[in-house]
């Protein structure tokens, strides 16, 4: 398993560090349910997942700055319940332009193709 420390911020300024799970199984970025709070995030509109064990739930989504080690940016982050671990999930490491090596753990560049 690979855990990166992050920092996520609100629209008001209000700053938060994490210790995300990078998961490559994972589409979108989860923040716990108090650190999306003490940001001052707000749901946006709400969206149905499935469960690596196939359990459908609902959770709200919003956006947040983010600052990784290996960069920054805007990102859609899925609004966690109380339970809710935090994940880095792919569209945020894509936006942010890194894959994560399966061999090494690591994140590294995302090599860009042109057509």
């Amino acid at each position: 398993m690979t855990y990166l420390e992050g920092t996520v911020s609100g629209p008001a300024g209000a700053q938060a560090t994490v210790r995300f799970l990078v998961d490559s199984g994972a589409t979108y970025t989860v923040l716990p349910f108090e650190t999306w709070k003490e940001i001052g995030l707000a749901p946006r509109r709400s969206i149905q997942l499935r469960l690596a064990d196939g359990t459908a739930i609902e959770r709200n989504v919003s956006e947040c700055l983010i600052r990784l080690p290996q960069g920054e940016g805007h990102t859609p982050v899925i609004l966690g319940e109380q339970a809710d671990q935090a994940l880095l999930g792919v569209v945020t490491l894509e936006i942010l332009g890194f894959i994560l090596n399966p061999l090494t753990r690591e994140l590294q560049p995302m090599q860009m193709l042109l057509a």
